[in-house]
């Protein structure tokens, strides 16, 4: 009965429906783990206690003659197409998006292939616009997202490189921009703030502090240069002395000048 489950995501009673809600795709897939069928990896994943190896499928059912097989491109029973994309080595069945397996991830991407290129260092492929321009971290892309915890290299969606080199689900990079500006794992600033700086700069110089608090001064440190320095203290912010960055820390407490007490 295994071969024939008809979990959500496998096929359902109707013959010929094509695909699921991750691919569109002619035939389901014979999970090796537990001979059970299903449309694709993630829809197996959801519904099952393992996961599925997707390098380990050696055959599909076709969807329209139901016919088990080799997995191929083509039925060979009544030449249903497949997908209009097939990787022989992913196992990835779909319509075609311009996609291409890049041999250094060791799985499929969505390209335009030569729109990419694959950064040794970080270990994943990315826009062509990012290179030499971005900071590599040693396999970067084997962590995972720090917002929603799930994988990243292996993900259907597209990372996104902050400034300090790490790695977020675009999704959840722009979810984590509704409520603030900093990278999770290192507190970098996740986006170029400058304009808002210089406007903070007008802000400040617009907001004196009480005659009590004009002479104190506090250490900070800088979460984008990883800086320290002495500054004036504000209850709207401390700009770094060194890199104008209104994104610090305070690091020690505040003190009023000898000659002012």
């Amino acid at each position: 009965m295994a071969a024939s489950a008809r979990e959500d995501g496998a096929r359902g009673p109707k013959q010929g429906r094509r695909g699921c809600e991750h691919y569109d795709r002619g035939c389901l897939l014979k999970a090796p783990c537990c001979d059970r069928l299903y449309t694709c990896r993630l829809c197996h994943d959801s519904n099952e206690d393992h996961q599925l190896d997707r390098f380990k499928v050696k055959e599909v059912q076709c969807i329209n003659c139901e016919k088990i097989q080799h997995a191929q491109q083509t039925c060979e029973e009544c030449s249903t197409l497949f997908g209009e994309y097939y990787c022989s080595i992913c196992h990835l069945f779909d319509k075609d998006k311009k996609q291409y397996h890049c041999e250094n991830c060791g799985i499929c991407r969505i390209g335009p292939k030569e729109d990419f290129f694959h950064c040794v260092k970080c270990n994943l492929c990315l826009a062509m616009n990012l290179q030499g321009k971005h900071k590599c971290i040693e396999n970067v892309s084997r962590q995972n997202c720090p917002i929603c915890l799930e994988d990243i290299h292996t993900s259907r969606v597209v990372a996104h490189v902050l400034p300090c080199g790490h790695l977020l689900h675009r999704t959840c990079y722009e979810e984590m921009l509704k409520e603030g500006y900093r990278c999770p794992l290192c507190m970098h600033s996740a986006l170029d703030m400058t304009r808002y700086w210089r406007q903070l700069d007008d802000e400040v110089a617009q907001t004196p502090m009480p005659s009590e608090y004009q002479n104190m001064t506090v250490d900070i440190l800088c979460n984008d240069c990883n800086g320290r320095s002495t500054v004036q203290f504000h209850i709207l912010g401390m700009k770094c002395n060194i890199c104008e960055s209104y994104n610090t820390a305070q690091a020690g407490g505040c003190r009023i000048s000898l000659d002012q007490q």
